[in-house]
């Protein structure tokens, strides 16, 4: 019995070894399989990615210059200009006149958009450098010339200049937006309306409300709807103007055609205005009564107890003769929004893609407006020069800003008491 318990123990123990042994057998034969096609693959994937290769440096020495050997995924010539001249030969004045912001803006602009902009460098190319990229598209802001001509400067290709001007324009409008795009608090409210007063000579006014005209191509349908009062083709903006003369609230962008009545009472402006959002609760004393805020607006738009406008001069009867204090109120509106004028042509002046006609769709268009919106509020923060020839090309190179009709709806009676008491606070006044 003893006997037996000792076979059948000695039978199992040489089973389970002989099974382990196919295992341990089994899976080396798997390993080493799975390892040599491992090495299989590797190799062939290194053998075509030479002969690609090969076949790309084959076709790029075809196509190029005898005397230039070229990389073969560009088809400019150097970067030499860029990473010698700009980076560092430029001068203060050389940043500022090509990049239309000093070279310490440039360098904070680079560092906020960086988590955007950033790229990974791949197996056939390197990535072009966060500096690089925004000084691509910034030459295109600032001077609207063509894709090729930035593509030969840079030393880059005419479509990655495009990826760079939309890539940016996205980037600034992402991430700078809640820092340089946004309603004013109830201190920069305070500022503002200050500002309004001791420059301008309008009390109790935070901002002016003006129409921004760029100029485009012919788009390819509703050609119509894109033809300002001028009679040239456009996509129109809503611009909001503080005292400082930044901006702080786009509504962009709409076909030329457009009423700015229309794009205003569509507006958060409106929503935000119509509510008592851009004034301090309660509403501050202004010739002894209370009274929130007001904005200036062209005549185009709507009189509303925030939005002061200029009295008509003509009527739907006759010609209307202006008493001295309604002479006296339209003077005063008028002086006050040559502030939001001068900001707009400030602008355009800066960033010549909305002086000239632009080129690009229109589903980056405002995109664009609104980018180049926020880098005006970047430069003025940070105190970057602005040189008057600017102005004076725009001046006169650009097409005039169309002028839009007057606003003829009835006044509604609270809205002239509050157009009134600014009268008569100017009478006083004189």
């Amino acid at each position: 019995m003893e006997t037996e318990d000792r076979l059948r123990s000695l039978m199992f123990l040489t089973t389970y070894l002989l099974l382990k042994r196919r295992r341990d057998v089994n899976n080396a034969n798997i390993q080493r399989r799975n390892e040599i096609e491992r090495r299989i693959r590797h190799r062939q994937y290194f053998f075509q990615r030479q002969r690609r290769m090969l076949m790309v440096m084959i076709a790029g020495g075809l196509h190029s210059n005898a005397r230039i050997r070229t990389r073969p995924w560009t088809t400019t010539q150097s970067t030499d200009w860029w990473e010698r001249v700009v980076m560092t030969e430029f001068q203060p004045s050389d940043w500022l006149d090509k990049f239309r912001m000093s070279k310490e803006t440039f360098f904070y602009l680079c560092e906020k958009l960086r988590p955007r902009l950033a790229r990974q460098d791949t197996s056939f190319r390197l990535a072009l450098p966060v500096e690089k990229r925004v000084a691509v598209a910034l030459w295109r802001l600032a001077s609207n010339i063509e894709y090729r001509t930035i593509s030969s400067l840079f030393g880059v290709g005419k479509s990655t200049v495009c990826r760079c001007v939309r890539d940016l324009c996205h980037a600034i409008v992402a991430l700078l937006s809640p820092v340089y795009l946004r309603p004013p608090n109830d201190q920069e409210l305070e500022d503002s309306a200050q500002f309004f007063l001791s420059h301008w000579g309008f009390p109790h006014c935070v901002a002016a409300v003006a129409t921004l005209h760029t100029a485009i191509i012919t788009p390819s349908a509703n050609v119509s709807d894109y033809a300002n009062p001028a009679g040239w083709l456009s996509v129109l903006s809503q611009v909001s103007v503080n005292g400082l003369g930044q901006i702080w609230d786009v509504c962009a962008s709409f076909p030329g055609g457009t009423e700015p009545v229309d794009i205003l009472q569509n507006s958060t402006l409106w929503a935000t205005a119509s509510e008592g959002g851009l004034s301090p609760d309660p509403p501050r004393l202004f010739n002894g009564k209370p009274l929130r805020y007001v904005l200036l607006g062209e005549t185009c738009y709507p009189l509303q107890t925030w939005l002061m406008t200029a009295y008509a001069e003509r009527g739907k009867v006759g010609k209307e003769v202006l008493t001295d204090p309604q002479r006296k109120f339209n003077q005063r509106v008028t002086r006050a929004l040559n502030l939001a004028e001068g900001a707009l042509l400030r602008l355009r002046a800066r960033w010549q893609c909305l002086s000239k006609r632009n080129d690009c769709g229109l589903d980056v268009v405002p995109t664009m407006v609104l980018a180049c919106c926020i880098l005006h509020n970047v430069c003025e923060s940070h105190g970057d020069a602005f040189h008057a020839e600017w102005q004076e090309e725009v001046a006169q190179a650009e097409n005039p800003q169309p002028t839009h009709k007057q606003d003829l709806s009835p006044d509604q009676t609270q809205t002239e008491e509050v157009r009134q008491l600014y009268c008569t606070y100017f009478q006083q006044e004189d």
